[in-house]
């Protein structure tokens, strides 16, 4: 299929070591019903045949930059970004399958709400029918005082470009949840969509990136800590009572994730943890 002169949609796939996944990853955006697209693919410093098998695909949509030095997760998601010609940006990690009608649904959910800055999978019970638009500021505190809204990671995403870039980018690898970082901070800001599920297949394997945030007490910390300063920063969002709830129901979330970790005794001691990180202690006897 010939792309036209300028992509509607810059498919983002970064790379690191995933020879075992990636053939599967780019043949599954191939074959997308939707044609006017670039493929985009960014291997950063791979030690494996990951970047030799990207090579084999011939087709004109494709794209492959290398890093000059390995750059993390997210770091190599931002770069990636820095390539897109597309007026959507949508990832796909390179151990993840994308549907035939997957990136063609996205595309046309964006297009029917210009004001959106993204769209999110929604639920089978959703009460609309998909897509529909919704309050970005409504949902936040819905997701910090009720249920958790914004949870999905890139692979299950489309982002609009400009707003994208404007706004916020992916944060470090510091921490769990960069992805839902930036959902947030868009969201505090602009409205987003729902749209149909299950347009990816996201594949769970041992070696993925989120299995990092099992290894310390890191990574859990700086995500708290990141969830904690959102509120702060975008305090007017939320009702006295709404802000008090939503940090009482953050604080139990990760308290009982660091308690679950020190019972299997899988990090530091505990009091080396505390000393070293006080908000979270201030936070564990607030009532």
């Amino acid at each position: 299929m010939i792309m036209q002169n300028t992509p509607l949609a810059s498919v983002l796939m970064t790379v690191y070591n995933r020879e075992k996944y990636i053939a599967e990853a780019i043949e599954s955006v191939l074959a997308s019903s939707y044609t006017n697209f670039e493929l985009i693919i960014v291997d950063d410093c791979s030690k494996d045949k990951s970047l030799e098998i990207a090579k084999t695909y011939k087709d004109e949509r494709i794209t492959i930059y290398v890093n000059e030095a390995n750059l993390g997760q997210f770091q190599n998601r931002n770069k990636a970004a820095e390539y897109a010609k597309g007026k959507y940006i949508k990832y796909l990690d390179s151990d993840d399958i994308i549907y035939p009608h997957g990136l063609e649904v996205m595309v046309e959910a964006m297009e029917k709400f210009p004001e959106a800055a993204y769209a999110i999978p929604g639920k089978s019970n959703d009460i609309k029918p998909f897509p529909f638009l919704c309050n970005g500021k409504q949902n936040v505190r819905k997701h910090f005082t009720h249920e958790p809204i914004f949870i999905f990671g890139p692979s299950a995403l489309i982002f609009r470009t400009d707003t994208f870039i404007k706004i916020k980018k992916f944060g470090d690898d510091t921490y769990v949840g960069s992805d839902i970082d930036i959902l947030l901070n868009l969201a505090a800001k602009y409205s987003f969509i729902k749209m149909s599920p299950a347009q990816i297949w996201w594949r769970i394997h041992e070696e993925q990136e989120i299995n990092k945030g099992t290894l310390n007490y890191d990574y859990f910390y700086n995500y708290f800590n990141k969830m904690v300063l959102f509120l702060g920063e975008n305090k007017s969002i939320f009702s006295k009572n709404e802000y008090s709830i939503a940090l009482k129901k953050l604080r139990n979330l990760y308290i009982g994730k660091i308690l679950r970790l020190i019972i299997n005794a899988k990090f530091m001691p505990v009091k080396k943890f505390l000393l070293n990180n006080p908000l979270f202690l201030k936070l564990l006897i607030t009532q």
